[in-house]
């Protein structure tokens, strides 16, 4: 499993965009997306969810968990 850093660079990376883009499109600050991508913090919850409506996925797809079926 990746780390949420990895996993929620990936996401933004995948819809290529910048950190500052993606600041700007979800009002998050870019200081903060620096931050947890680099695993310096976690964000809360309430930014997962934030991330997650805005990519159009779930909270394990943003966080980078398997889900064994």
């Amino acid at each position: 499993m990746v780390s949420i850093g990895e996993a929620l660079k990936y996401q933004r990376e995948a819809a290529k965009l910048t950190q500052r883009q993606l600041a700007k499109e979800t009002g998050i600050t870019q200081v903060n997306i620096c931050r947890w991508e680099r695993g310096e913090v976690l964000p809360s919850i309430d930014f997962c969810v934030k991330l997650a409506d805005f990519y159009g996925i779930s909270l394990d797809e943003l966080i980078g968990r398997d889900i064994k079926t």
